[in-house]
């Protein structure tokens, strides 16, 4: 009987330990990634108080499943896999009611006085113009920061395909700023 307790406070102890290094795990994770998630996330729905949800169901989900995450190198691509996934989870619960705007119309109410917000905000508007196929692979590139071989595992694409979309989405820029009036000295006057 003695035996029996000595192995449940032993089993106890062990349980309170591993919880403790799951926890530092945990806010170790949320402390270095927290900011890159929510860009992501921001850029994915273009929605803060969305963003923020995806973000936060995307930390509980690790949570739960933190102990299959054995690289603590994997982190990064690892998350961004959970956020993809909650993100496609959002659109299975509900039905949008489509409306007959274009996301790129829309104009922002605060005043853009800096060129640099105004070379800023058409650049969104044309990442946000690009089709899927090729506005995800640049974002995970430009805002995410991944190589073309981590983005090729995000997206389960073979590594050329993923580059190639790089290359043809980086050409669309550039030939929209081609086809742009120059931005630069046109508010100076």
């Amino acid at each position: 009987m003695l035996n029996k307790i000595i192995r449940n406070k032993k089993s106890t102890a062990q349980v309170s330990s591993d919880m403790a290094t799951k926890q530092t795990r945990y806010e170790a994770l949320v402390k270095a990634l927290h900011s890159d998630l929510y860009r992501y996330a921001y850029w994915l729905c273009h929605d803060k108080q969305v963003a923020e949800d995806l973000v936060q169901e995307t930390f509980l989900r690790a949570w739960r499943a933190l102990d299959s995450l054995k690289d603590e190198k994997a982190a990064k691509s690892w998350l961004i896999t959970i956020l993809r996934r909650e993100n496609a989870r959002r659109f299975e619960r509900k039905r949008f009611e489509m409306s007959e705007y274009e996301e790129a119309n829309i104009c922002d109410t605060q005043a853009t006085s800096s060129e640099q917000t105004i070379e800023h905000q058409w650049l969104r508007e044309k990442i946000a113009q690009m089709p899927e196929e090729y506005r995800e692979p640049l974002i995970l590139q430009v805002i995410g920061g991944f190589s073309g071989e981590e983005i090729s595992q995000l997206l389960s694409l073979n590594k050329n395909t993923v580059m190639t979309r790089l290359f043809r989405a980086r050409n669309q820029l550039k030939d929209a700023l081609d086809e742009q009036p120059k931005l630069r000295g046109q508010h100076n006057g």
